[in-house]
C-alpha cells in the first residue's frame, strides 16, 4: 500500500510541474514579465520550462527521485518570492504559503525515496 500511495503521490506533485512547464510554454509572457521585473532575461522562461518538464516527469518515473524532489523544493521556496505581494494582492500570499507546503511535501519524498514502483533501465 505504501508504495501505491507513494506513486499515486508522486504523479499528483509531478503534475503540478509538468502542468506548469505546459504554461510557460503556451503563454511565456506572464512568466517573462515576472522574470523582467526582478531584472532577469525574459529567455529564461524556456530553460525553467524544460527543467519543469524534465523533473515533473522524473518524479512520476523514479529515477533519482531524491535528487529532483530536493532541487523542485529549492525551486518552490525560491519562486515564492514572486507570490509575496501582501497589498498588491493577497490571494498571491496563499500561493506563497502553497509553494512553501509543496517544499515540504517535496523534502518527505526526498526523505522517503520513490518506493518500488520506478521506471529502471
Amino acid at each position: 500500500m505504501n508504495d501505491i500511495m507513494n506513486l499515486i503521490g508522486r504523479v499528483l506533485v509531478a503534475l503540478l510541474f509538468i502542468g506548469g512547464a505546459a504554461q510557460k510554454m503556451t503563454d511565456p509572457v506572464p512568466v517573462q514579465t515576472m522574470l523582467i521585473s526582478v531584472g532577469l532575461a525574459a529567455w529564461w522562461v524556456w530553460p525553467l520550462a524544460a527543467a519543469n518538464l524534465v523533473a515533473g516527469l522524473a518524479l512520476v518515473l523514479g529515477p533519482r527521485v531524491r535528487v529532483f524532489a530536493i532541487l523542485l523544493a529549492l525551486y518552490c521556496v525560491v519562486t515564492s518570492y514572486f507570490h509575496w505581494q501582501l497589498r498588491a494582492d493577497p490571494w498571491q500570499v496563499t500561493i506563497f504559503v502553497k509553494n512553501w507546503a509543496i517544499a515540504g511535501g517535496l523534502l518527505i519524498l526526498a526523505a522517503q525515496g520513490p518506493g518500488r514502483w520506478v521506471w529502471r533501465r
